[in-house]
């Protein structure tokens, strides 16, 4: 079983735990073949939205609508 994690501070978290779970997996499941393997996933990690004004503009690049009910409307973030 590989399980993707993000960092190594979560590997070694797993790690840690890794001989209680691996061992409980295989009695549990009643096989005694069962691996734990790691693997931390390189692939790019989005942009963390923070400020309404980001949220909007990345909801409206989804649903460009979005912007004609906000003038419709008369909304702000304030």
């Amino acid at each position: 079983m590989v399980i993707r994690i993000d960092n190594s501070v979560q590997e070694d978290l797993i790690n840690s735990i890794k001989p209680e779970l691996v061992s409980w997996l295989r009695k549990e499941l009643r096989n005694s073949k069962i691996q734990l393997i790691t693997q931390i996933d390189e692939t790019q990690k989005e942009k963390i939205i923070y400020t309404d004004v980001e949220k909007y503009m990345e909801m409206l690049k989804k649903n460009p609508g979005l912007e004609l009910l906000k003038q419709k409307f008369n909304l702000d973030f304030e």
